[in-house]
Formats: structure tokens, sequence, C-alpha cells
């Protein structure tokens, strides 16, 4: 069994009866999305693994270690650029800023260009998600998530465009781009 194979059944077992906020659609289509974009950028395998696999953890309890174990050290490192400290302690809300921050400072001194292309295709199939919540229910789309202020979001996702920029030449950059413009009603910076 190949490694993306076997990262795409993981993250079936993992995801499964799980649904994606707002949309409720069955949360590993998020996923197997992510790969689809990373894969239009690299046919690197663990690059692809990772992106299949990416919210095992931080959403799915799936164990790190377990990771490393089952799909080897890059694949657990790449997953681990994504995972968010959650600061179960506190109140998610309390805590978006901070986590988003948190994340933010990884994606900037990540020296795996996989990095960038899972982080890039993790954030266009959100936005992508995103942008069909907002046509559908305006402004009450921000009510889904645990940081409802808008201008926050688009914080976060300029910061991501800007950190990703090196990717720019790709269409999934150039579609992350336009979304933030259409999403936010704000201009490339």
């Amino acid at each position: 069994m190949s490694l993306v194979d076997d990262a795409a059944r993981y993250a079936v077992e993992a995801h499964a009866g799980m649904r994606r906020k707002g949309a409720g659609m069955p949360y590993v289509l998020h996923p197997f999305e992510v790969a689809s974009i990373v894969a239009t950028m690299t046919t690197d395998e663990e690059v692809l693994a990772a992106a299949l696999l990416h919210d095992t953890v931080e959403d799915a309890g799936a164990d790190p270690d377990d990771l490393r174990a089952r799909f080897g050290e890059r694949v657990a490192e790449l997953v681990a650029s994504e995972t968010e400290n959650k600061h179960p302690e506190l109140p998610k809300a309390q805590t978006w800023h901070l986590r988003k921050e948190e994340s933010l400072e990884r994606l900037a001194a990540a020296t795996d260009e996989g990095v960038r292309m899972l982080w890039l295709g993790d954030k266009l199939s959100n936005l992508r998600s995103f942008a069909r919540l907002v046509k559908r229910d305006g402004d009450k789309a921000w009510r889904n998530f645990n940081q409802s202020d808008p201008a926050e979001h688009y914080w976060y996702y300029r910061s991501v465009a800007d950190l990703t920029r090196q990717l720019s030449a790709t269409d999934a950059w150039q579609e992350l781009d336009a979304l933030i413009t259409l999403v936010f009603g704000k201009e490339s910076q």
C-alpha cells in the first residue's frame, strides 16, 4: 500500500462521523480537498499524506507518535506544523487570536516547502467553505465560528497569503488571494 493510500484510510477512520462546522458536510471531505489542492503543486507523497492527515491530531485526537511510527518523521512534522495548541484550559473564543499567532510563527519559521504547500491547501479549502457560507448566509455566517469578527479572519488569511507568497505562481495561491478579496472585500496587498 502506498503512503498516500494508507494516509487516506487513516484519515477516513480518524474523521468517521465528524461534520464540518458551518456547512455540516462530512469532515473527511476537507482533508481530501486539501490533498487535491496540494497535488496541484507537488507529487511528493509525504506532503500529500500530510495533507490527508493534517487535522487528525488537532481535530480527531490522533496520537502524534502513532503518526510518526506509521507515516515517518517528515509526515509527522508536516502535520505538527498545522496542529494548533488549543489551550484547553481556556474558552476557544478567548484563545483564537493567540492560537493563530502561534501557528503563523511556525509557518514563518518553516524551512520545508511542503509546510507552505500544506498550509496553502488547508487555508484555501477553508476559505472556499467560508465563501460559500458568506454567499448563502451573509454576515450571519460568521456566527458559526469561535471567532465571529470577519476582520480577525481577514488578518489571519492575509497573513497566510503573505507567508506563502513564494507559491504565488501557483493556481492555489492565486485563488486564495482572489478569495480573500471576494470574502472580505479587501484588495490584495
